[in-house]
């Protein structure tokens, strides 16, 4: 099996059921924080949700946000690191559509948890991004 068709097997890495198994939650935590600035820095002005996937960024390391929103958060934001996607990323005009659908996904399920704050701070963010 292959590493993008075992993303969509029950028993795979990336089974909703498993986002909160502490095991898997420090695995999401680990990819993240080694992945996210790079990746980001690299597609932000390539694709429309840079803001929302920031904002959930920023709630999913608040200490304020609870356990199972960072949960379902940071398995998101891992999706977006992952090398390794349903759609490959450099794909022209899909490579994320399968990422924005997680992230709309996670927002969907924890979005009452990204605060004012975190969107705000996304906006901020991203624009002294693309002053440079």
């Amino acid at each position: 099996m292959t590493a993008s068709a075992d993303r969509f097997d029950p028993q795979g890495p990336l089974d909703p059921s498993r986002a909160l198994v502490p095991a898997t939650v420090k695995l999401n935590t680990e990819t993240v924080k080694r992945g996210f600035w790079p990746k980001l820095k690299r597609v932000a002005a390539h694709i429309p949700f840079a803001e929302e996937l920031v904002a959930l960024w920023f709630a999913a390391t608040d200490k304020q946000t609870p356990a199972t929103g960072k949960a379902i958060m940071l398995a998101a934001l891992a999706y977006f690191v992952m090398p390794v996607d349903a759609l490959p990323d450099w794909l022209p005009g899909i490579g994320f559509t399968d990422d924005a659908a997680v992230i709309a996904a996670a927002i969907a399920m924890a979005g009452r948890m990204i605060k004012p704050a975190h969107r705000e701070a996304a906006r901020d963010l991203l624009e002294r991004m693309a002053e440079g």
